[in-house]
């Protein structure tokens, strides 16, 4: 009997140690979890800046192409192919003597309309109407695809003389383009990154502070303008109305700020 007190008494004592422990424990992990978030909240953002660089250049078109469209109508359909045919080779002999060359010149196939109008026969209730044929309209195109730029263009604006003689002909707008535009693309491009690295530094040095690494870049759209121009789409613009023309790249770039 003598012998289980002090049990009870020992067994008491480690029950008010275990509650004086539990607080100290939960203090001490509430003290490291603080401590860690503190760490984590101040731990120093990497500071960057934004810019866009971009470049501009005028560029001159060596590549034309234009189309003459030349129309005949004839209630026989085999005489409006043979006039037609006359028509053509009258444009391309205008052409070839306003000093375009012949390889340059191409022809395409002819199309067909069959010419129609409503024929009314009889009245009353014996009154017919129907459609009768009348005759044809045939059409061709004279396309021109030449490096010949200028000469081009001034035929394009002289060959509706041909008016006069009796050739029913429609001149289109010629189309201007660039054909090395693709290794012009990589030059500006490097100019216009060139251009976003210095528009950075300016403003970074009038800050007081260093221009570190480049961590990021992408190209924007490219656009091809008329001269003077500066429009934009989401999609990049591609001029074709001017000989002249503006090209315009563009380059995002995101530097390091260093401390």
């Amino acid at each position: 009997m003598s012998d289980s007190t002090p049990v009870r008494r020992s067994t008491r004592r480690r029950g008010q140690v275990d509650w004086l422990v539990l607080p100290v424990a939960l203090l001490g992990a509430t003290w490291i979890a603080s401590s860690t978030w503190e760490r984590v909240r101040t731990k120093p953002q990497q500071h960057s800046i934004q810019v866009t660089g971009s470049a501009t250049r005028r560029i001159t078109s060596d590549l034309i192409q234009w189309s003459a469209s030349i129309e005949v109508q004839s209630p026989d359909r085999r005489a409006a192919y043979r006039q037609l045919h006359e028509h053509v080779d009258q444009t391309v002999a205008f052409l070839e003597k306003a000093g375009i060359s012949r390889e340059d010149i191409g022809i395409s196939s002819v199309s067909v309309q069959q010419l129609q109008e409503l024929e009314v026969v009889g009245t009353g209730e014996d009154r017919i109407e129907r459609y009768v044929v009348t005759g044809y309209q045939l059409q061709q195109w004279v396309n021109v695809s030449s490096a010949n730029v200028d000469t081009v263009a001034q035929a394009s604006r002289e060959v509706t003389a041909l008016l006069e003689h009796g050739i029913s002909i429609s001149s289109s707008a010629p189309q201007y383009h660039y054909t090395k535009l693709g290794d012009l693309k990589v030059e500006m491009l490097a100019e216009a990154a060139k251009d976003a690295r210095a528009r950075a530094q300016n403003i970074i040095e009038a800050a007081g502070g260093e221009l570190g690494e480049l961590l990021d870049a992408d190209m924007g759209v490219i656009n091809i303008n008329p001269p003077n121009s500066r429009s934009s789409s989401w999609d990049g613009n591609n001029d074709t109305s001017t000989v002249d023309k503006d090209i315009i790249t563009v380059v995002h770039a995101t530097f390091e700020l260093d401390d």
